[in-house]
């Protein structure tokens, strides 16, 4: 099975990114998100993989969210005389954050500009307050926005979107010293699983994996601690937020990612694409044409491996 960040809590996962819950974890983000900005460059990109859209280490699984046959003619952006205005937030790492100048980076906001280079057009990158962006993009203050805002139906309604080009796999997470299977239905059969009690994972996990025996919290750090004294024996939750665990200080090598990445919509969300008002609808298909085009000329596995050394895929 082709198995799969949020301001107030994981428990409305399908309708906003999950790691924006708890200061500690956005902390942790910015710190290692500004020290991969900071490291970057030629010799390293080399180092952690060749360049290419299926390029990608052992450890670093890039996803691939593009359909070969879906490819067609060459989309050019709209002439309008005028810079195109990315509107974009600046406190969540690793999408979206201030870098060391104090200036917007992050993986959809190189994206972003990644994408402006392939449509040979100016862009601007503007940082606003996450909650106010929508609202910005209605009131043409700006035109496209590059954060983590979920695609969902009541969005499709009044805005368009390109194809997502980063969705929020659910994972599991494992001490390394059990010699623990790989999660399954039957391997899972009356072992205990830590999850966030009423949030997505908790519903994925009783629907799809009914012998577990789960053990809710209320918090993930809470979580992650008891899967690190060795009390649950797995951990299913966010992927991007137990990459940031496992890749941690806090894990302090206890622990590991384990099994596939679940991606089922229903309970995860379709993920995030480029936002934009429905009448610039020509805008939008260039942009969606030139994420395909970004894929597929390795720069989207280079901007990948930039912001995530340890992927959540």
């Amino acid at each position: 099975m082709s198995q799969t960040l949020s301001p107030p809590s994981e428990r409305s996962i399908a309708a906003i990114p999950p790691s924006r819950s708890g200061g500690h974890r956005t902390r942790s983000w910015l710190a290692w998100a500004v020290l991969a900005a900071l490291a970057w460059d030629g010799s390293l990109a080399c180092a952690a993989a060749p360049v290419g859209p299926q390029a990608a280490t052992p450890t670093v699984t890039v996803p691939d969210f593009w359909n070969p046959r879906s490819r067609g003619e060459r989309v050019e952006a709209p002439q309008t005389g005028r810079a195109v205005r990315f509107l974009t937030d600046d406190e969540f790492p690793p999408l979206h954050f201030a870098g060391p100048d104090g200036n917007p980076t992050g993986f959809a906001v190189e994206l972003a500009r990644a994408v402006c280079e392939k449509l040979t057009i100016t862009c601007t990158v503007q940082a606003r307050r996450f909650d106010t962006l929508l609202d910005a993009l209605d009131s043409r203050q700006g035109d496209v926005i590059a954060a983590a805002i979920p695609l969902t139906a009541p969005l499709r309604e009044k805005f368009l979107a390109t194809r997502p080009y980063f969705r929020w796999p659910a994972r599991f997470a494992a001490r390394t010293d059990k010699g623990l299977p790989v999660p399954s239905a039957a391997a899972l059969a009356g072992r205990s699983v830590g999850v966030m009690g009423g949030s997505a994972h908790a519903a994925y996990l009783k629907a799809f994996f009914p012998k577990a025996v789960p053990k809710e919290f209320l918090d993930l750090a809470a979580a992650e601690g008891a899967l690190k004294r060795g009390e649950i024996d797995y951990l299913f939750a966010d992927g991007l937020n137990l990459a940031l665990y496992v890749g941690g200080q806090e894990a302090e090598t206890c622990c590991a990612l384990i099994g596939g990445d679940y991606l089922e919509n229903r309970y995860f969300g379709e993920g995030i694409g480029l936002i934009t008002r429905q009448e610039d609808a020509a805008l939008s298909r260039a942009l969606d044409d030139a994420l395909q085009r970004v894929w597929d000329d390795g720069k989207y596995t280079e901007l990948y491996l930039r912001f995530f050394p340890v992927s959540p895929f």
